[in-house]
């Protein structure tokens, strides 16, 4: 073979190219300049913390960091007594932030972010982490969160003005809709709490028989207790529903139910029911003897309990004042006219109204009416001292 073909030479190969053809040679050497030029400049973009791309991830020494407010919807969950870093582990997992370290980085310094309390936010998908901390401690952020308060009930109420007060079991409902196109409606929380298996739902032993006899859409009446509860947008009602019960069943078993109904004459299911008489008929002062004007009137010879509250209950209405007609309707919990206690409670008790019912204050009560304007009630013996009451309450305009 020749040495002309520059075949089986040790002459390289570029040198080849070049004597061959040198204006090609040239062509491919700017060539490969270009594309290592290139490849140098987006190293040092990177490593100057710019890098533009659909996830808008820029690097920060040794974490990365998303660039901007961040776009659509995700709901996250604190949980109780979590850390900065737990915090933005959760946000990191779930994409809000680029990295757990983008977040503490961002909350350094800030000691409002030691106040995040447990419960769900809505946040946005890949924020930076300055944008995150200052959307998490917004008002706008915390989503999900329902107050029960002392007194509320299961369904709507009568508002003055025509129009309604939501329920207990409205406002669970509306609490699943943030941030969601479809939540559970109020139809829906209503027909699970008539429906749903009691222990399911976690409803204490003690309660399941005596709200199993119940009329459904009441089944469930007294068995939320007063607090504020984390809703999760989304979650079922079944679920949300189950989340409270048993929540309020561990706040039952702190109030001292049922182990405290021992030695009373009661159930602990009618201790709950007294409780919630208690709560819906005065202030707190009072409810020690509020509970002992309801037991000197089941004590024999019992009298009728003829309480105001118990009236208003099947009527949806909030007002302890009554109507001679609706006194007058007969029914389960028209304590004018039957003997005993209601069938279930009517309200929502808080653990002072409990605790009241369970050791009420001693005394000889057996009438009591709200006398001043505060809400504070004057207790009688006899119904001729009641008579005075309700006149001296007339006059202070206490109702």
């Amino acid at each position: 073979m020749s040495d002309d073909l520059g075949l089986f030479t040790d002459e390289p190969t570029d040198v080849r190219r070049r004597r061959s053809d040198p204006e090609a040679f040239r062509r491919r050497k700017r060539r490969r300049w270009v594309t290592a030029l290139a490849a140098v400049f987006v190293v040092v973009l990177v490593g100057g913390g710019v890098l533009y791309g659909a996830s808008q991830i820029v690097q920060l020494g040794a974490y990365e960091d998303f660039s901007g407010e961040g776009t659509g919807q995700v709901v996250i969950r604190v949980e109780s007594g979590e850390t900065v870093s737990a915090i933005g582990s959760t946000l990191a997992d779930q994409g809000v932030v680029a990295s757990t370290k983008a977040f503490i980085e961002a909350a350094e310094g800030n000691r409002r972010i030691n106040g995040i309390q447990p419960g769900f936010y809505l946040m946005r998908k890949e924020m930076s982490g300055e944008s995150a901390v200052e959307h998490i401690m917004s008002p706008d952020a915390k989503v999900g969160r329902v107050e029960v308060r002392g007194g509320m009930r299961l369904e709507d109420q009568l508002a003055p003005d025509g129009g309604t007060t939501p329920g207990v079991l409205t406002r669970l409902a509306e609490a699943t809709c943030v941030g969601r196109a479809e939540c559970i409606t109020s139809e829906e929380m209503h027909e699970v709490a008539a429906t749903a298996d009691l222990r399911s739902l976690g409803v204490p032993e003690w309660a399941v028989g005596p709200a199993s006899e119940a009329e459904p859409r009441r089944r469930l009446e007294g068995l939320i207790l007063p607090a504020v509860y984390d809703v999760k947008p989304g979650a079922s009602a079944e679920d949300v529903l189950r989340d409270v019960v048993t929540r309020s069943a561990t706040m039952l078993q702190a109030a001292g139910l049922p182990q405290a109904a021992e030695g009373t004459g009661h159930t602990p299911y009618e201790l709950l029911t007294i409780a919630s008489i208690v709560q819906s008929e005065g202030i707190g002062k009072d409810f020690g003897k509020i509970a002992r004007v309801i037991e000197n009137r089941l004590a024999p010879p019992a009298m009728k309990l003829g309480m105001d509250s118990t009236i208003n209950y099947p009527l949806d209405k909030p007002a302890l004042l009554t109507k001679p007609e609706d006194r007058g309707r007969p029914g389960p919990y028209n304590t004018y006219l039957n003997y005993g206690l209601p069938p279930t409670p009517i309200s929502a008790p808080g653990q002072d109204a409990i605790i009241a019912a369970e050791k009420p204050t001693e005394g000889s009560w057996k009438f009591f009416v709200k006398c001043y304007p505060d809400g504070t009630s004057c207790f009688a013996d006899t119904y001729e001292q009641h008579q005075t009451y309700i006149e001296e309450a007339r006059a202070r305009g206490a109702f």
